[in-house]
């Protein structure tokens, strides 16, 4: 049945890849089918959803549809415009101001609360959204690993080594996983720079700022931002506890919308620029990737990795990095890295030695993997789906040639420096 599983894993993504239109309706048909031949047993279906990233991506679409309404968008577009000199540097500077704002909070929340801004900048600039959008997705996706609060992954490693915030920062009497992340941002930053380098386009002067018809979805979009911080400090706290937060902001949105508008269609209208295609796409894969897990493919995967190592710690510490940069590419690596981090604790006791630089270089490499591929992490979904609403469709060749030097370019200094670090 592993192989089976595999089998039928690897032929979904193929379809995916190539029938890239059909993507939710190809993903929810393989998950269907692990559940149906009990590849992943009926009973287990619910706990291998994760209902807060669904929640929060719900959530946070109908506030920023409430904030797209309210004209802020096209207000911190102007603003933007008339600080660069062109369009490379508003492509860049877009997707470097996704990374500081993904190093706190949620890459999925992120890429929804910048890409309006982005979509502004390039309507007036009548100019094609998809790479600007990429780079957000992927810059979101780097920065995830920089602090504690950045991703689920970073957390999970933390609470297995008992890290505080500040461990991230400076760590066994070293500059820790923040400088590591932060080094390959600089070099990622220019790989950007150079792929936007035909985008010449001066800036055209605006006449006059566009005027903010509401500050409240801004008020709830920034309040987002902040409970969210605040509540990746809170222990033991329930698992949707992000996305009930994004939901509940929303619920008061959209009951403000309606008081304000006087009007019922006030409360719809917002709900209907939720993008049920992307939840459903990620509804499929959180089921195949559990089917697998079920199956024993994921931890089937760790183990190989480890054998490979051969005792080498270098050897390792590279096989686990590249391998995990590979894996990550094409399943969630919240599992993998659950799968892993126990994997990694057995290595350390047999051989006797630090599992430092072998957990940071798991969290390096499967944070960044999923920046290979358009399906490889929830925010390049997001960022897709998004583009799709406005009429846009994303080649595969279109993302591929932003994402992968991008993640060559963020990963291998982080993996030299690690190494020599730790």
């Amino acid at each position: 049945m592993m192989y089976i599983a595999l089998a039928l894993f690897a032929t979904t993504y193929v379809l995916m890849l190539v029938f890239s239109k059909y993507r939710p309706y190809i993903a929810l048909a393989s998950a269907l089918i692990f559940v149906v031949s009990g590849m992943l047993p009926l009973s287990k279906v619910f706990e291998n959803i994760d209902f807060n990233v669904l929640l929060m991506i719900a959530g946070t679409m109908g506030i920023v549809a409430l904030f797209i309404e309210s004209k802020m968008p096209e207000l911190l577009a102007d603003v933007i415009m008339e600080k660069v000199p062109n369009v490379q540097w508003a492509a860049v500077s877009m997707a470097l101001f996704a990374g500081v704002i993904s190093a706190f909070v949620d890459n999925v929340a992120t890429v929804l609360m910048v890409a309006p801004v982005a979509l502004e900048i390039c309507k007036k600039l009548k100019t094609n959204p998809v790479p600007f959008i990429i780079g957000i997705a992927v810059s979101s996706n780097l920065q995830g690993a920089a602090t504690l609060v950045g991703d689920t992954t970073a957390i999970m490693l933390g609470s297995a080594l008992d890290m505080s915030f500040m461990d991230f920062f400076w760590y066994k009497g070293m500059p820790g996983m923040f400088f590591a992340v932060e080094l390959g941002a600089v070099i990622a930053a220019i790989i950007l720079f150079v792929l936007f380098r035909k985008e010449k386009a001066p800036i055209p002067k605006m006449k006059e700022r566009t005027k903010v018809t509401d500050f409240v979805p801004t008020i709830l979009l920034v309040g987002t931002v902040v409970l969210l911080i605040v509540a990746s400090f809170i222990e033991n706290k329930p698992e949707v506890t992000n996305g009930l937060i994004c939901c509940a902001l929303l619920v008061i949105g959209l009951v403000y919308n309606c008081i304000r508008k006087k009007q019922v269609s006030a409360l719809i209208s917002p709900l209907k620029e939720i993008d049920f295609q992307t939840i459903g796409l990620l509804l499929g894969l959180f089921l195949m990737i559990g089917g697998i897990a079920e199956q024993g493919v994921i931890d089937a995967v760790a183990q190989l990795l480890a054998q490979m190592g051969g005792g080498n710690v270098f050897v390792l510490y590279t096989v686990i990095v590249w391998a995990s940069v590979l894996i990550s590419a094409f399943i969630d690596n919240i599992p993998y890295v659950a799968t892993m981090i126990p994997v990694i604790a057995g290595i350390a006791n047999a051989l006797n030695i630090d599992p430092t630089v072998l957990y940071f270089g798991l969290l390096s490499g499967a944070t960044l993997g999923g920046n290979c591929t358009p399906i490889g992490a929830s925010a390049n979904i997001t960022g897709i789906g998004i583009l799709r609403k406005e009429g846009y469709t994303v080649k595969n060749s279109d993302f591929f040639k932003i994402g992968i030097p991008f993640t060559l370019a963020a990963i291998i200094p982080a993996y030299i420096y690690l190494w020599i670090a730790f």
